[in-house]
């Protein structure tokens, strides 16, 4: 087959669209050709960064596209820009596909284009624009409401990242159930335990960190549920005089001014940092850095940054809301998200008890051994796979 992958998405600069969803294209796209030969790949994307050997190469496993089995086509157009991404999508990519012969398309992101010549998979990475509509501007939420309709109804398969989030496809896009299949994402084998204690200190030092750290890591906006972490912080000072200092990493989203206003009232500012947005070759740094990591989100479509923590080996409190509970398992505790008494407690218990912290750690590490992005890739090969040998399950009547 040949086998079009519509990654224009990808944005690989520094900063807060580097995270999320990129996170799942770069990984697919990396992984796709290290365990296929048998299929013909074409990524098409925007952004020169990914054409670069190193991506499959020296970071990876030495697997190098051969222009046979793996080719990038790069555009022309800044598809970075969302309305000439649109564009490409509903109006370039039909022709291309035709063009260039393709058997099946994947599109990586909510959309598949309305003119579709071939067989299609789109990957639904959550719907928080239809459960938190409030979330998202206008323009932005009505286009992917309209684009996910769309695809769930004209996909011969929809992938998503959790079994949370096909439940919500199932409900929210009345899409059958037998053409919606969940697969977890990845982690990223930089995410691992450091066991330099001399470079540890050495990067203490250059942020000027203190030896204890509570970490949360994601956008600063609402649905991630940073108010109650940081009522639940604020108590823990007031009541128990903890000395650690929390650690907010992201970048500031919608409603980001509520957050700084809320600590202000609180009077912990001068114990709360915010480093922004944080590369992902040095977010291990910070994950190992971290007595605790919290993540009190009330809805995530997968939840990368509790895996990235259990890889490093620190301790994890996660939300018991939406897909959390199938990343963290029993390798984490889980609590209420809307609980800031449930909140405060986990995390006096876990920086109270070094032996918990410990078998946290270990345990959080075994847990995310078994998230893969070879493993993803290999079930998404299952998945085109599946379509052209006609099973029923997911097969397009």
């Amino acid at each position: 087959m040949h086998i079009a992958l519509n990654a224009h998405l990808l944005y690989l600069a520094a900063g807060y669209r580097a995270a999320g969803i990129n996170r799942y294209i770069v990984g697919l796209l990396t992984a796709l050709p290290q365990v296929d030969d048998r299929h013909r790949y074409t990524a098409y994307l925007s952004d020169p960064r990914f054409d670069a050997p190193a991506w499959i190469g020296d970071r990876r496993s030495g697997l190098q596209p051969d222009g046979q089995h793996y080719t990038v086509r790069l555009s022309r157009l800044p598809t970075s820009r969302p309305p000439v991404r649109i564009l490409w999508e509903q109006v370039i990519q039909p022709w291309v596909l035709f063009r260039e012969r393709v058997d099946l398309v994947h599109g990586l992101a909510y959309a598949l284009p309305a003119a579709c010549p071939a067989h299609a998979v789109v990957t639904i990475h959550d719907l928080s624009f239809l459960l938190f509509p409030e979330a998202f501007n206008r323009a932005n939420r009505l286009y992917l409401t309209a684009a996910v309709r769309w695809a769930a109804r004209r996909a011969n398969a929809i992938i998503t990242d959790s079994e949370s989030t096909r439940q919500d496809a199932i409900r929210l896009l009345d899409a059958p159930a037998n053409r919606v299949i969940a697969i977890p994402l990845g982690v990223d084998p930089i995410f691992r335990p450091i066991g330099d204690a001399q470079q540890m200190a050495t990067f203490r030092m250059a942020h000027r960190l203190p030896e204890r750290l509570i970490l949360s890591v994601g956008t600063l906006e609402p649905r991630k549920n940073l108010d109650v972490l940081i009522k639940a912080y604020a108590q823990l000072v007031r009541e128990k005089k903890i000395p650690h200092r929390l650690v907010l990493i992201g970048g500031g989203g919608w409603r980001y001014g509520r957050l700084i206003d809320l600590i202000e009232s609180l009077g912990i500012r001068d114990r709360v940092m915010f480093p922004g947005f944080v590369p992902l070759d040095a977010l291990p740094w910070w994950y190992a850095a971290a007595e605790v990591f919290v993540f009190p989100s009330l809805y995530e479509g997968f939840g990368l940054p509790p895996l990235e923590a259990m890889a490093c080996g620190t301790p994890v409190i996660a939300s018991n809301a939406s897909s959390l509970p199938e990343v963290v398992g029993d390798a984490g505790l889980q609590v209420d998200p809307r609980d800031v008494n449930a909140l405060t407690s986990a995390i006096a218990r876990v920086v109270g008890d070094r032996e918990l912290r410990q078998e946290l750690g270990m345990n959080g590490v075994a847990r995310a051994a078994h998230f893969t992005w070879t493993e993803t890739a290999r079930r998404t090969i299952g998945v085109y796979d599946s379509i052209f040998s006609c099973k029923e399950d997911i097969h397009h009547a």
